[in-house]
């Protein structure tokens, strides 16, 4: 610390021996800034060891207790169950052993064509892959509005409709308020998934499956009247803040009327009507032939019955759809939906600025420039469909119940009651026997075990060859079950 002394206090002048202060001295200022260019930055580093040394001692005297960077993770969180996603042919091929064409995939309800030739190309020979896609999706948003007839203005592209669901719940579930929704299970389990990521709390009003899965409107009227009568005694209790309604519903297919949905409509809520396989339901002017092939004609596609158009009628309506399942685009997650012109603005606001890449925006376009094309796959899907309903007909599978459906799926329930076994050497049928039992041939389906979809399986509708071999198999666990070849 001698520097710090090492510049003189006082000095003599040259013409007696009275000392005075540095400070007063001619040459004061010019010597003091010498010293201190040349002695400051050695001050300064001893200084900054000493205050290390003083922290150093302090840290170690302090008792830190261990830091777990789990803890940081919000508690809701922590206690959320992860959502299953169904996992890609590559990786179920390692894990049957198979090669990837060895399997036939009906666990998805993707479209089993796959992407047509023209979409493929369009891709190939996008020109900008290398330049962030327009955030605004606007050609294909222009291209939407002359599909669905709803102003280009009112519609939102998304990396898939999933994105947009969590978007709407970001829009309008506040933190720390309790904000509920309502949900109608069994249905598409990404609702209850993005409500767990934003705090939000479901009621749920289930579906019974005694009653075709039908969305039940007079609970949730119910419940919605209970509410109102709570806040007139001066409780104070918000209203649901979000109905979903999923239209065909899934897993099982059903529709929701159109009195329905206008009655949900007329509460106090914002409700989603989420239409991702609506080009599957059939149009009120659609017949299927009897199996003589009498006088009715097989379906032709025509624009499906959809109600997209109604948000230009209600202002609390928001209607999502997605190009994954009839334009065979699931794997590259391009959604859309039509939204109240209020809600539009903070949307924008709130989406990522380059949500749907440049692959995405032009197969989109592109598969509605084929759209002819693919509406004619959506009908082959559909035939598809009414065959496996009068194939399950069959005595030898009186033990799988098929539920009526609106989609490229249906839901069937597995029948395990010993009725079926009365009087014989049957065995009881099984849900999950039977979904492993086409897993080990390559046949893949989706199994339930959850409430209300106990026992059920749900197969997605293939091409005719994989859904031949499909029956095949089906055939097989019948014989194993005691059930003969009484078709």
């Amino acid at each position: 610390m001698f520097l710090w002394f090492s510049a003189p206090l006082f000095t003599r002048r040259n013409t007696g021996t009275r000392w005075i202060p540095v400070g007063k001295h001619p040459l004061a200022w010019e010597q003091a800034r010498v010293w201190r260019c040349l002695h400051e930055p050695a001050v300064s580093a001893l200084r900054g060891q000493d205050a290390a040394a003083t922290s150093k001692k302090r840290v170690s005297s302090a008792s830190m207790e261990p830091f777990n960077v789990e803890s940081l993770v919000r508690d809701e969180l922590q206690r959320m169950e992860p959502y299953a996603p169904i996992l890609p042919y590559e990786v179920l091929a390692r894990q049957l052993g198979r090669d990837p064409s060895e399997i036939i995939k009906l666990d998805a309800n993707e479209n089993p064509y796959g992407v047509c030739p023209a979409v493929r190309n369009a891709v190939a020979a996008a020109p900008f892959p290398h330049i962030y896609p327009d955030p605004e999706s606007r050609e294909l948003r222009e291209a939407l509005a002359a599909f669905t007839g709803v102003p280009a203005s009112r519609l939102l592209v998304g990396h898939g409709a999933d994105e947009l669901i969590d978007l709407i719940f970001r829009l309008v579930i506040r933190a720390n308020h309790q904000d509920t929704v309502v949900n109608a299970p069994p249905t598409f389990g990404m609702y209850q998934f993005d409500a767990d990521l934003n705090a939000a709390k479901v009621v749920s009003v289930w579906r019974k499956a005694d009653d075709g899965f039908r969305f039940p409107t007079e609970q949730v009227e119910a419940y919605f009247a209970e509410i109102a009568a709570a806040r007139e005694r001066g409780v104070d209790q918000s209203y649901p803040r979000i109905v979903f309604v999923t239209c065909p519903n899934n897993p099982d297919g059903s529709r929701i009327s159109d009195s329905d949905l206008r009655r949900l409509l007329r509460l106090p809520t914002l409700v989603v009507l989420d239409e991702a396989y609506i080009e599957f339901a059939d149009s009120e002017e659609e017949r299927y032939p009897d199996a003589s092939g009498g006088s009715e004609t097989r379906a032709t596609v025509t624009e499906p019955p959809t109600r997209i158009r109604w948000v230009l009628e209600y202002q609390n309506l928001i209607v999502l759809r997605t190009f994954s399942k009839w334009a065979a685009l699931a794997g590259l997650r391009v959604g859309y939906g039509a939204f109240p012109e209020a809600l539009l603005p903070h949307l924008w606001k709130i989406k990522q600025p380059y949500n749907v890449n440049v692959a995405g925006q032009v197969a989109a376009l592109e598969a509605l420039c084929q759209r002819d094309l693919l509406f004619q796959q959506v009908s082959w899907m559909k035939a598809e469909r009414q065959r496996l309903y009068q194939i399950l007909q069959a005595p030898q599978f009186a033990w799988l119940h098929p539920y009526p459906s609106q989609s490229n799926f249906v839901l069937c329930r597995v029948r395990s009651d010993d009725a079926l076994c009365n009087g014989s050497r049957r065995k009881v049928a099984s849900a999950r026997a039977l979904r492993d039992f086409l897993r080990d041939r390559g046949i893949l389906i989706r199994y339930y075990d959850s409430k209300g979809l106990t026992d059920c399986i749900r197969i997605s509708m293939g091409t005719p060859a994989q859904m031949d071999r499909l029956y095949e198999v089906l055939e097989a666990y019948a014989r194993v079950l005691g059930y003969g070849n009484e078709r």
